[in-house]
Parts: C-alpha cells; structure tokens; sequence
C-alpha cells in the first residue's frame, strides 16, 4: 500500500462520514416519535418551531439532507476503495511478476506453471476482494461502535452497559474464528493451485492426450483435483457458516436487554419515548452489523491466504547475480576451466569440463544424449550456476558481467522452439522491436523462412496461434532461427537449431548459418553431424567431459568416439 497513503486516508475518511450519516436516521426516528408525543414540548419545539406540523417539515428536510450526505459518501467511498483495490491489485501483480523475472531457471524447473499463473491471478483477486468491501466494512463497524457508544453513554450509561454485554464475545469470537479458519483456506489456495496446474497442464498437452485416447484418464485426475479443491473448501465452509448463527444468538442478548431495561425506564418517565426509540434503533445500528464480521474475516482470510502465497514470491531473490561489467559487442572468445555442474538432487552432469571456443569462430558439440551439451549453453546464459570451475569471457569471469548484457549480446535458438501469440512479424522482432520491416524480411530471408512465409494468407501478418501451433515445427524453427539473426548478437548459440527440418531445409539453413556465422562467435549443438562438418572446431563430449578436439577431418581419422559416431549416421559399419 506504499505510495497510497493519501488514498487510504481519503477511502477511510468517506467510510466513516458515511457510517455517520447512517447512524443519523434512528435520531430522526426519535425525534418524529418526540413531535408526535411531545407535541408542543419537542425537542424541535424547544428550538423555535413551535407548531408540530412545521415541525414535522423540519424533521422531513433534515431527512432529505442526511440521505443526502449519506449517498454522496457512498458514492466517494465505492469509487477510492473499488479504485484503489484495482491499483494495488494492478501492482502487487506486476511487482510479482517482475520479480518471478529475476529468479533462475532452476527455481522454474521445479514449479509448476499452472500454480504459479493461480498466483498471479486467483490469489491476488482474492486480495482486491477483500479491499473492494471487506476494509470498509471493517472501518463501519469500528465508527459504528465509537458513535453508539458515545451517545449510550451520554443518555443512558447504565443502558449503555446491558447493549455493549455481548461485544467482547463477538470480539473475541471473531479472533478464534479467524485463528481456526486461517489454515483451512491456506489449504483451499493450495488445492485450487494444484487444480489450476492440472487443468494447464492438460490443455497445453491435448494433442499428447488425443493421441493416447486419454480423455478419460484425465477427466478422472481433473475430477480428483477438483473433489480435493472442493473438499477444502468444505471444511472451511463449515466453520464460517456457524460464525454469523453464534454471533446473532449473542446480539439478541444485548438487544432484548435494551428493550426491557429501557422500556422499564420509560414507563417509570426516566426516559422519554423518543429517547427510548432512539436507543433501540441504535442498539440495532451496533449489533446487527457484526453479523457481518463472518462474511468480513471470511473474506481476510482468504485474501491473508493468498496474499501469503504472493509475499512468498515477492520476498524470492535470485541466486545467480551479475556484475556491473558489460559484455564484449565484438565476437569474444569463451574458455570454459575445469566446469563442474549438476542439476539439484542429481549426480554431477559436467565433470572437470575444459575447452575452448574462438573468437568470431564457430565450434560444434557432440555427443550422446545426456552428456551436458545443452547445459554447456545454459551455463553460458547464466540459466544455472555452475558449483566449481569459472567460464571466461575475453579473459573475464562471466560473473563479472551483467546478466542483462550477457543475454543482450547472445542469441540462444533452442530445440524446443517457443513462439507468442501474434503475428509472424511480431514473432521475428522479439528480440529487436525496433526493427524496420525490411530488416525483419532479411532475416527470414537469411533463415530460409521468407517463401513459406509468403505463400501464408497475410504474409507476415499472418496469426501463427498460442506456441505457434499453426505452423509445422520447420517453420517455426526457421522462424526462432531468424529472430536470434535479427537480433544481431556477437554470440550465437544453436542448440539443434535445424533438428525439425527436411533435408532440402537443412542444407538451406547451413548455407545462411555460413554467412550469418562470419564475425560471430558461434556454439552449435547437433546430433546430425553432417550439420557441423565445416564447423572450425568440434568439440566430442563423453560422461561430462570432453573427450576429443578437432576438425572434421582431423576426428574421422581418429579411431575415437566421433569416428563411431559418424560411422553409425553414415550407415558404414564399425570394425571393433
């Protein structure tokens, strides 16, 4: 709520005009019994208006005031607090996100996607909620106990004690219902995550689901999910409908207290009638608002539990952190030294990892699945951190650099290739959103992607769907191939950059990678070695480490892992 103090201030100081106004109308009440008992000898007589019906003219002016009053501070009230709900909303979601940002990749890798977007969205909600009504009903109540007791006090003490006899249980009530209820509806936040996880999974993995005619496998996991959320909710339930019941059963012992005690006190002329009006509909005005306490607290908790789950996030920091220095605009050289580096409860993926890679050359790895090729550029992109060893930049530490310099000056094009939802243009210039439109065409041209392109209904407007899914994966490789070419970075990391396509593609693709290659330090990864025969340099890896160096030519007259490798994808066999 930093930054919105006066607005605070203007929301609460509505909210209580407000309540004072609403407390006006049983004085209004009081005083029409007064008129009509009193007559002559009303309170309104002893200020002048002597004739009861001029009184009564009175009374209906000062009636049309206080709606008055009351309805434009019910308007003021709604617009700051609705308002300000919508701001802080706006913010907490936008803070959380920025700093969801900043986190590693590995904090990612072990967090569902479904849970984090319940978060972002149903937890924060559940905030704005709260602070579209619950705040204010909180601030009525207090203004309303303040008012009533106040005037109790001043006509009736001793009135004032029997009407007040049951607020320290409500009070005490609300606070061991909060205690109770807290738990359960951090449980609710949780099952509705897990659900929400479930039901996101499932639709971004239909195609998968279909294909296995899975449906009712997962119609059934949706259904527990759901049973589980629903179940949560149940306990929760149960315990905030019996609050409001309790509450009203001590209300009625402050409220019949009034009506005879006060009544007494009026038959024996203590007090007047339209006294004794006024403080029955007062004691109505005090008790009966904190039948709405459950729907209050009701509403706090479930905004303190998701609101947990947020501040959870937000109090995250990154560990993998930049220097200040920026990173080389020129085509560097990389030197990995003696790289150690595991996934997090795996054993060690890279082992005493040392190599090379030259300056505006391009290096290929190779290597059988599983032996850390991808994590090698990962390492590069400072996704993860690696536990012994340092990666040298131009003779630098990598953790010298910024992270925002390292990931402005590299392009990574993975194997798993994500598009947005848009337009091919806006896909190809995601890096680079200041591109003109004829740098965008000369990078599809550079990646082989323009002809199909244009054969498409709108060309480069043409909507490519969430993840690109109306595209067939070579085109949407061609096209991440041409957005890491837009960008024009001085490091260029391909990571099976040309593993979903033909092989007319292919040899398409390698032809541009030549050209696009020149000034630019380049690591691709293939498994197709026919893909990186030209490369300057290939670097063979086995176990985490690197096992063999050289060119193409210089590794195929070795009797080594690349040999065997090129032996099986040749179709030559290998003489043991």
């Amino acid at each position: 709520m930093k930054g919105y103090q006066a607005r605070v201030y203007r929301a609460t100081f509505y909210s209580i005009l407000n309540k004072i106004a609403d407390i006006a109308p049983p004085f209004l009440i009081g005083i029409a019994v007064d008129i009509v008992v009193q007559r002559e000898d009303s309170f309104l007589a002893s200020l002048g208006y002597a004739e009861p019906f001029s009184q009564l003219v009175v009374l209906a002016i000062l009636t049309v005031i206080v709606w008055g009053v009351e309805s434009v501070f019910e308007y003021l009230l709604q617009w700051e607090w609705r308002n300000l709900a919508q701001q802080v909303q706006h913010n907490m979601r936008v803070d959380t996100y920025k700093n969801l940002q900043t986190l590693d990749m590995g904090w990612f890798s072990d967090r569902k996607s479904g849970r984090l977007i319940s978060i972002l969205n149903d937890d924060i909600n559940q905030l704005e909620r709260f602070l579209d009504g619950g705040a204010n009903d909180l601030i009525q109540v207090g203004t309303t106990a303040i008012c009533v007791t106040c005037v109790f006090l001043y006509l009736s003490p001793a009135l004032a004690l029997l009407a007040m006899l049951p607020i320290p249980l409500i009070v005490w009530g609300s606070f061991y219902f909060q205690h109770k209820i807290a738990p359960k509806y951090a449980q609710v936040r949780e099952k509705a995550s897990m659900t929400n996880a479930q039901l996101s999974n499932n639709i971004q993995g239909m195609e998968t689901i279909k294909s296995f005619n899975a449906e009712q496998h997962e119609i059934e996991r949706i259904v527990s999910r759901s049973l589980d959320y629903m179940q949560a909710n149940a306990q929760a339930i149960r315990l905030s409908a019996m609050f409001s019941p309790l509450i009203r059963m001590l209300i009625v012992i402050g409220f019949t207290g009034t009506l005879i005690y006060g009544g007494d006190l009026c038959l024996k002329g203590v007090l007047s009638v339209g006294t004794y009006s006024v403080l029955v509909f007062l004691t109505q005005r005090l008790l009966w608002p904190l039948t709405r306490l459950g729907r209050t607290f009701d509403l706090y908790q479930r905004a303190m539990a998701s609101t947990d789950r947020v501040l959870d996030i937000l109090s995250l920091k990154p560990k993998i952190v930049g220097g200040k220095a920026e990173f080389p605009t020129q085509a560097p050289k990389i030197s990995y030294q003696r790289i150690q580096f595991s996934y997090e409860g795996r054993e060690p993926l890279l082992k005493e990892l040392s190599m090379e890679v030259m300056p505006a050359k391009t290096t290929a790895i190779v290597g059988a699945t599983g032996s850390g090729k991808s994590t090698i550029l990962r390492l590069l992109l400072r996704f993860y951190e690696h536990s012994n060893g340092d990666i040298y930049i131009d003779d630098k530490s990598i953790r010298a650099y910024s992270m925002d310099s390292i990931r402005r000056n590299t392009a990574l094009v993975s194997q798993s290739v994500y598009l947005f939802d848009g337009t091919i243009l806006e896909n190809i210039a995601y890096g680079y959103p200041e591109a003109t439109n004829e740098q965008i065409r000369a990078a599809a041209k550079a990646a082989e992607a323009e002809e199909f392109i244009l054969q498409l209904p709108h060309g480069y407007d043409t909507l490519i769907g969430e993840r690109g899914q109306k595209l067939s994966g070579g085109q949407r490789q061609r096209l991440a191939i041409a957005r890491a070419i837009l960008k024009n970075p001085p490091v260029l990391l391909l990571d099976e950059a040309t593993s979903a396509v033909d092989n007319e593609t292919e040899a398409a693709i390698q032809r541009s990678l030549k050209k696009i290659a020149q000034g630019r330090t380049v690591l691709i990864i293939a498994h197709r070695l026919s893909t990186i025969r030209d490369a300057d340099q290939i670097v063979v890896m086995g176990q985490g480490r690197v096992v063999e160096v050289g060119t193409h030519e210089e590794l195929i007259h070795k009797d080594g892992l690349y040999k065997r490798l090129w032996s099986v994808q040749t179709g030559v066999s290998v003489v043991t």
